[in-house]
């Protein structure tokens, strides 16, 4: 059983930057794709960024592409969001999720990931 903790949220104006940090344990991290998704209120959770096992690809969905990074350190066993350039629309509880199977394409699916952590808030204020 893998266990992700999330850290790194919190309040911050517009413009400004967040990192979030994911802490795995429990499994062979190295073996996992790994993402991160967020859920803002009244809305379903989508897909921001992927990272395959390596951290030689990733994937961002369109909104956050030239502002967000995703990254990983194998040896730590953690995957990090460094978000800039900060948004209201970018408010939401962020989820890091980890993907067990072997597949070439990055998971961008909520239903693709075998393992999520409690989620961390973002809020963004104008």
């Amino acid at each position: 059983q893998v266990q992700l903790v999330e850290s790194g949220g919190g309040l911050v104006q517009a413009g400004g930057s967040l990192r979030l940090s994911c802490a795995a344990s429990g499994g062979i991290f190295s073996r996992y794709a790994m993402g991160w998704f967020r859920q803002a209120p009244g809305k379903e959770r989508e897909f921001v960024a992927a990272i395959n096992w390596s951290g030689g690809r990733t994937d961002y969905t369109d909104s956050v592409k030239g502002r967000f990074t995703i990254s990983r350190e194998n040896l730590k066993s953690t995957v990090t969001l460094q978000m800039n350039s900060l948004k209201p629309e970018d408010t939401a509880v962020y989820y890091c999720a980890a993907d067990q199977s072997t597949t070439a394409a990055l998971p961008i699916r909520v239903y693709q990931y075998d393992y999520w952590g409690q989620g961390t808030q973002v809020t963004v204020s104008s």
